[in-house]
């Protein structure tokens, strides 16, 4: 072959490969949101959680005891500490803010739980992702085991396909509506309110609505993992495991700031790897879940305004 031949196919090759790559890893919505980032800085910070203010505090701590499938994480005011649903076996963790177990719950009736989020009290919502099941539960300072065979639940069919099912789960106190992921095929964020009055008997006004960003190229993220609503600032938090980003949206569905967990970035030695949980505390901490079994945690270097 003669040698400009082969260097123009090696270049058609290489642009081929970027090409694939950019679409795959979803570069230029990357590019295009992170330089906006950086050119109002001040203006977005100001009004969100303002994920570039972040590092690492606890990283990649394992998780005593548990050798495999850390999924979902929610944060509980009432008790100041986090639950954690690991697949399998099927159960739920209680941490500490610092990643230490402080007991386990066995979950029974479960086929593949994969999310887990607080809604008040000792109330709590689990996803079964291959069951496309909601399931209310109550979890009290002396629980040792639930039971989901008999738990009030609500289904949503989603067609998924690959175990690709619901995923993250999070509540909505100021609305009193569950946001709810699907991972991927397609990528799918569900708004679902009237919950509050169903579970208070006063009207039935079941609502389900898909939350989108405010542009095609708003959701850039390759999957969803998790979610978790930052109730101060009423901004999602939407977690992907195969970008290794959390990514902060306003409740106009506009990107607001971006936390990259890869090594070099926010204090991380390393890649986050499979990240599935993701959680907010009351004083910003962002907690995050990797699977199969580690811990991290970040911390803003600047405390916010409506920090607690």
């Amino acid at each position: 072959m003669h040698r400009r031949t082969r260097n123009l196919t090696i270049a058609a090759v290489a642009l081929a490969v970027l090409a694939v790559a950019a679409w795959q890893y979803r570069l230029a919505g990357f590019a295009w949101y992170w330089t906006a980032m950086q050119l109002d800085a001040d203006s977005r910070e100001s009004r969100g959680v303002w994920l570039p203010a972040y590092r690492v505090a606890v990283e990649a701590r394992p998780i005593g005891g548990v050798e495999d499938d850390a999924s979902g994480l929610t944060f509980s005011e009432r008790t100041g500490t986090l639950f954690a649903v690991i697949n399998s076996p099927p159960q739920i963790v209680e941490l500490d803010t610092d990643g230490q177990v402080l007991r386990r719950i066995v979950l029974h009736g479960a086929n593949d739980p994969e999310g887990i989020t607080h809604v008040r009290d000792d109330v709590f919502v689990v996803t079964d992702e291959r069951e496309h099941q909601l399931y209310r539960i109550r979890i009290g300072p002396d629980t040792e085991a639930v039971d989901l065979t008999d738990a009030p639940r609500l289904g949503l069919a989603l067609k998924a396909r690959w175990n690709r099912g619901l995923e993250g789960v999070s509540w909505d106190s100021a609305n009193h509506r569950l946001y709810v992921t699907q991972e991927k095929a397609p990528l799918r964020v569900l708004a679902v309110s009237g919950l509050k009055e169903i579970l208070d008997g006063t009207a039935f006004d079941l609502q389900i609505v898909e939350w989108r960003p405010s542009s095609f190229a708003g959701l850039f993220l390759r999957d969803l993992s998790a979610l978790s609503l930052h109730e101060a600032t009423g901004h999602l938090l939407l977690l992907s495991d195969e970008s290794a980003l959390i990514v902060e949206y306003d409740s106009d569905g506009r990107p607001v700031s971006m936390l990259p967990m890869w090594g070099g970035w926010h204090g991380l030695s390393a890649r986050v790897p499979q990240a599935e949980g993701l959680a907010v505390g009351p004083d910003g901490a962002i907690y995050v879940l990797s699977e199969p079994n580690l811990f991290y945690r970040f911390e803003r270097e600047t405390k916010a305004a409506w920090a607690q």
